[in-house]
């Protein structure tokens, strides 16, 4: 019988710790995402400021010229219960790694009341549309337009800014493979 007792706690032991791996890793995602979300956000604006200079769209569709979005991983990572550790913003890929604030707890198991789960994620930006040279042969200073994945493609009219594609429609966020 005290076998079994042992065992059952060994098992809750390990529960525990899966239970705070898996926040981890969620605070981690969470973390990564909101890091790309806001570099993704800043680089549309960037677009929307240069609408009227396309030789500076390229730039912008490659990932440069955004700021640095590591205090917003940093705030997610917080609502998650969880301590940024280390954010690496690139061109267009951001990784994070974050520690639970809560550590594993007492057990069975010695040493594990002090023990807190690291994580880490990676979160990049794809960007959706491509910039096609305006090709009428006229010689009128028109805007390129977006060729985009998703079938649609963007004349932009700095006019209009209503009808302007928003950040989710020139770049998709997701977490890496």
């Amino acid at each position: 019988m005290a076998g079994l007792l042992f065992l059952a706690f060994a098992y809750l032991a390990v529960g525990q710790a899966a239970v705070n791996r898996g926040g981890a890793q969620t605070a981690a995602d969470a973390a990564a995402l909101a890091a790309a979300q806001e570099a993704r956000d800043q680089l549309a604006g960037l677009w929307v400021d240069a609408l009227s200079d396309p030789t500076k769209w390229t730039d912008i569709f490659e990932g440069r010229g955004a700021g640095d979005p590591c205090w917003r991983a940093e705030q997610l990572a917080a609502e998650n219960d969880a301590r940024l550790n280390s954010c690496d913003p690139g061109l267009l890929r951001y990784t994070v790694e974050v520690q639970t604030n809560k550590t594993v707890g007492d057990s069975i198991v010695p040493g594990t009341e002090n023990m807190k789960s690291t994580k880490s994620a990676t979160a990049v930006i794809k960007t959706l549309c491509e910039v096609k040279p305006p090709g009428d042969g006229s010689t009128t200073e028109a805007l390129p337009q977006l060729v985009c994945e998703d079938g649609k493609d963007w004349e932009p009219d700095p006019d209009d800014p209503a009808g302007l594609p928003k950040p989710e429609d020139l770049f998709d966020v997701h977490l890496a493979d």
